[in-house]
């Protein structure tokens, strides 16, 4: 037996607050996340019976060993690798069809890199030994581990046609492409068993890139447009009229399209709640935007909800290159099209105006206008009150409000959540102090 071992490198803090509640490989572009097109390709590859590890951070594997429970995954367990060969792959390699292609050809004994960079490296048992150690501390590889991976191979092999993701902004603009090249894997040995009501139309004449999953419902008046992509949609998923889904698109299971305009490039999560318009925008389970209001080139984490006519700029009036911050490296140009950036738990209330390529941390209640990235547990609203409010959610209330949350889905928080909470808190309060969120009673 051989192991597949995803692991994360110390550039997790470029995705942030994506990434302060879920590693690297779980962020998702196009149908799959990234740690699944990494098994996809592996099993397309010819490997067989093999284990799949994901290496992160300590304080994540307990909830990520609860979400991932039932798929076969071990997380920060790799003392079951010993004796094994393995195959260890950076989770920020963005696995094409093109590239997993090329998978069935890797050999034992090699580094693959990018730009000096690994992004896979693929040992016998012995090599695996010797760098295990470094492995075992569950905590994202520096430098110095990634350099004594590599050279534990017995030589190196630039990929340059591969890529290795660096910002949050590429996992949008490789979305579009790759659910339309991901929709024939997902659907392969499938056929739609959802309904397609009278009067709903596939526009664009090929009903075969339209996928409806089991339970599905289209009801009569919406529009599903193929003329430019596929269009995916879940099981047990309703879409109500009028709506308009504009392919390439994916949409999950169980969530409720409840009108407006999904335009190309959208791709949502599992039991969500949307309407308005949503445009080249990634949305993770769990989170609503049920109301009117823009979503364009943005990443939403779970458990977000965006209040009636929240909506995001994606393009700068001068039509110039968005500056984004990223911790160590400072105002990085991230393209001239970038929406925001939402981490899981984040609250907006009615009318919310968010400016381009803002950061909006996790567990955050956002009020008025966010001119400025918006740091984790803070109740923002610097332009609705006094001004230069910004005050600190308390943690008990951050808790409360989470149990909240999830029983309105008939789901109860685990005990490694609540937890999972009141480390980030610890984790997340040099950002609060950085941007000068005082503590005490918001005024609004």
């Amino acid at each position: 037996m051989e192991a597949v071992v995803i692991f994360e490198d110390e550039k997790w803090v470029n995705f942030k607050p994506l990434t302060w509640t879920r590693p690297v490989c779980l962020l998702r572009t196009g149908i799959f996340h990234l740690w699944e097109k990494v098994v996809q390709a592996c099993k397309r590859a010819g490997m067989q019976d093999f284990e799949v590890h994901i290496h992160t951070r300590n304080y994540l594997a307990p909830t990520l060993r609860h979400c991932l429970k039932g798929k076969g995954v071990f997380v920060n367990e790799l003392e079951r690798v010993e004796g094994k060969s393995v195959l260890f792959v950076n989770g920020r390699l963005l696995v094409t069809p093109e590239l997993a292609q090329q998978a069935s050809a890797i050999e034992k004994g090699v580094a693959y890199t990018k730009d000096g960079e690994p992004i896979a490296v693929y040992l016998g048992e012995t090599a695996t030994a010797t760098v295990l150690p470094a492995l075992q501390k569950g905590e994202p590889l520096t430098g110095s581990d990634l350099q004594a991976l590599m050279d534990a191979a017995t030589m190196k092999r630039e990929v340059p046609e591969a890529t290795l993701l660096r910002y949050p902004w590429q996992l949008i603009d490789h979305n579009a492409e790759l659910i339309s090249a991901e929709f024939p894997l997902a659907t392969e040995g499938k056929e739609s068993e959802g309904k397609l009501e009278q009067g709903a139309v596939i526009y664009g004449g090929d009903s075969s890139k339209v996928y409806l999953g089991k339970g599905a419902v289209v009801h009569p008046t919406v529009v599903l447009d193929v003329t430019h992509g596929p269009i995916f949609i879940g099981d047990n998923t309703i879409v109500y009229p009028p709506t308009r889904i504009e392919g390439p698109a994916y949409i999950g299971k169980g969530t409720w399209i409840v009108g407006g305009k999904i335009r190309e490039g959208s791709n949502i999560g599992d039991v969500c709640r949307v309407g308005g318009e949503v445009e080249e925008s990634i949305i993770h389970g769990y989170s609503n935007k049920y109301h009117d209001g823009f979503l364009g080139h943005a990443y939403v984490g779970e458990w977000v909800n965006l209040g009636a006519l929240t909506t995001n700029s994606d393009l700068k009036d001068t039509y110039g290159s968005v500056r984004i911050n990223i911790e160590g490296e400072g105002k990085v140009d991230a393209g001239t099209k970038v929406g925001c950036f939402i981490g899981d738990q984040v609250k907006t209330s009615i009318g919310v105006l968010i400016y381009t390529g803002k950061r909006i941390g996790i567990f955050s209640h956002v009020h008025g206008v966010a001119t400025d990235d918006v740091p984790s547990f803070t109740i923002w609203a610097k332009s609705v009150g006094a001004p230069g409010d910004a005050v600190e959610l308390l943690l008990e209330s951050a808790l409360e409000i989470h149990k909240r949350v999830l029983a309105r889905r008939k789901i109860e928080a685990t005990p490694e959540e609540l937890e999972l909470i009141r480390t980030l808190f610890e984790l997340t309060r040099e950002e609060r102090e950085r941007a000068g969120v005082r503590q005490g009673r918001p005024s609004i």
